[in-house]
């Protein structure tokens, strides 16, 4: 045994010293963490929100977030909100976002206001403690693979959002998007803000290229500027009307996500120069 410990040392400064040796080792050194990450952190806070509030509900969203907040120290992301004071009336709301990773988490929760539940992919509900405390959140879980299932969720979603005062957060691009441009939107979220008569409110992350780009193996440090946009009002809109606002709602969110990456790059963070995809 004496004689296998200095190998296990030599073993665990190698460990340790891979990441600053290769860009691909740091990559996938940062991405594995951050995945251990959420496992062990997602068990505590199962635990915190079982012994707190004893079940489901949207209140356990204020210790998730307290948890999730404590990430960017570990990858030295900084965040520049601006905005946010339009998120915390009192009045129920459809939050709208673009997404680009699995880092966008970190953002969210940086921002997220109370009474705020999120729609997320059926999928997730069987990620382990991951899955667990996302229920216990109150995120509501959709089969995005069956449009009719996918509807009645939002329906219901609809049904309770204006009764109980709830903010929902829904992802329009559907999918993770690492493109210099945002994705076509889905309907759903629009759907349910018309149904609900309720204000869109969009929510724009600049692009995470500068410092995050999966397809390079690129992992370091960064910045992410958050802005939220002006309330988008639906009264007296009907189905009909819900192509136009989507247009609407994504050309103000290309514009500012164009500005707000353009400013990083104008401060000498690398990353590519963005441009709209035709």
């Amino acid at each position: 045994m004496a004689f296998l410990e200095p190998w296990t040392w030599v073993l665990l400064l190698l460990l340790l010293a891979l990441p600053l040796l290769s860009r691909t080792a740091n990559f996938y050194f940062k991405i594995g963490s951050y995945c251990v990450l959420c496992v062990v952190f997602s068990f505590l806070a199962c635990v915190v929100c079982f012994l707190r509030h004893g079940g489901r509900t949207v209140r356990n969203m204020s210790i998730i977030k307290r948890f999730v907040r404590i990430f960017k120290y570990f990858y030295g992301i900084r965040l520049e909100a601006h905005g946010q004071e339009k998120l915390h009336e009192d009045k129920p709301c459809v939050i709208i976002s673009n997404h680009q990773s699995i880092l966008d988490m970190i953002g969210l929760m940086e921002i997220l206001p109370r009474n705020c539940i999120q729609i997320a992919k059926r999928e997730l509900l069987f990620t382990g403690p991951v899955g667990l405390i996302m229920y216990l959140g109150g995120v509501i879980f959709i089969n995005r693979k069956r449009t009719s299932t996918a509807m009645s969720a939002m329906e219901e979603v609809g049904n309770i959002l204006v009764q109980k005062n709830l903010k929902v957060w829904i992802y329009p691009e559907g999918t993770r998007n690492g493109s210099c441009d945002l994705l076509p939107f889905k309907k759903g979220a629009f759907y349910l803000a018309v149904q609900a008569q309720v204000p869109i409110i969009p929510v724009v992350y600049s692009s995470f290229s500068s410092f995050y780009q999966p397809e390079k193996k690129i992992f370091t440090s960064g910045k992410i500027k958050i802005e939220v946009l002006d309330p988008i009002k639906t009264e007296g809109l009907t189905v009909t009307d819900i192509p136009e606002l989507l247009e609407n709602c994504r050309s103000v969110m290309r514009e500012a996500f164009f500005r707000l990456s353009d400013k990083l790059n104008e401060n000498g963070i690398n990353g590519p120069t963005l441009q709209p995809v035709q």
